[in-house]
């Protein structure tokens, strides 16, 4: 057990995690590093995650409780409640391997101006054994809008999972917190913004984030106006932030392939906000992201073209 070394603050907003938040304070407790607190903000849960919390008796962790608010507001709430010159956001329903904190920490080496970056990979059906490491990762050490433009590049999507970053205190006061309009992809804003208040982006290829996925979502929340609307946003501010920091050909066009697949994943719904999107994609060029399909779905996008594809698709979910 490591017992030297600053306080790490690992913030955790929680809103109905009670089948899985056991397993997430789980890796924190099973850290390697042991000068770390954990900061839970139950944010309204209706379901079991308070009782459920109520079997950790560690000192090093502390559970508070607000009306839901929201993942930003609560993940704010957990952030003013911190010590810590070290800064992990976390969310409630994902684990980390046992040497992550330490391992980062040791990349960050007591700088105020460098952000750790790790390992993830994803597992689904709440099933470990599934987990297979994301091949596709930036693993040398880079300037951060070197980091976003290649996580962009090909029209991928950035894995800005918050879980990954190790933040220095130091940076966030200078970035800002998360923003509490947001809600669905709030933190491409967020964790776009923070990247490019750093200097550098140092990754820790022995800390591994464990991703689940396969938790179903609503169709109805990720296509409601509030959740495109918050896409948008957050993906239009967060790429305007890579535009400021360098107004390049290749931000430019990393920025295009961004919001062209939103435009791809979002469209038909709400046309008004897809227009703004598309004129957006427009002004900066044009994009050469290709519309993601596979299956049955790649047949139709050759036989009748990928809008009619997602209108048929928006009328069948249905």
């Amino acid at each position: 057990m490591e017992k030297s070394g600053p306080l790490v603050s690992v913030c955790m907003p929680a809103y109905n995690a009670g089948k899985y938040i056991a397993e997430a304070v789980g890796s924190i407790l099973d850290q390697t590093y042991a000068n770390w607190e954990l900061i839970i903000v139950n944010d309204g849960s209706t379901d079991d995650t308070a009782a459920v919390l109520k079997q950790f008796t560690d000192p090093r962790i502390s559970i508070y409780q607000q009306k839901n608010s929201g993942q930003c507001a609560a993940a704010n709430k957990a952030f003013a409640l911190s010590k810590g010159s070290l800064i992990k956001f976390m969310d409630a329903d994902d684990m980390i391997s046992p040497g992550y904190i330490a391992e980062q920490a040791k990349r960050i080496d007591d700088r105020d101006d460098v952000i750790a970056s790790a390992a993830w990979g994803r597992f689904y059906n709440d099933d470990i054994s599934t987990f297979k490491q994301n091949e596709d990762l930036i693993r040398q050490d880079c300037k951060p809008i070197d980091w976003l433009v290649s996580s962009m590049d090909n029209g991928k999507q950035a894995m800005m999972q918050c879980a990954i970053w190790l933040i220095p205190r130091a940076i966030l006061e200078k970035s800002g917190l998360w923003d509490e309009r947001l809600s669905l992809v709030n933190d491409f804003e967020f964790i776009t913004r923070v990247l490019l208040h750093a200097n550098e982006i140092r990754f820790a290829p022995n800390a591994v984030l464990y991703y689940r996925s396969g938790i179903s979502n609503s169709l109805s929340a990720l296509t409601s106006r509030p959740g495109v609307e918050s896409a948008f946003i957050s993906l239009y501010e967060g790429t305007s932030y890579m535009l400021q920091y360098e107004n390049s050909p290749r931000v430019k066009a990393a920025v295009a392939d961004c919001l062209q697949n939103f435009v791809y994943a979002y469209y038909p719904h709400h046309t008004d906000i897809i227009s703004k999107a598309q004129q957006r994609v427009k002004e900066l060029g044009g994009s050469k992201a290709k519309f993601p399909a596979g299956g049955y779905t790649k047949m139709l996008n050759q036989l009748i073209g990928w809008k009619l594809t997602q209108k048929l698709k928006a009328f069948f979910d249905r």
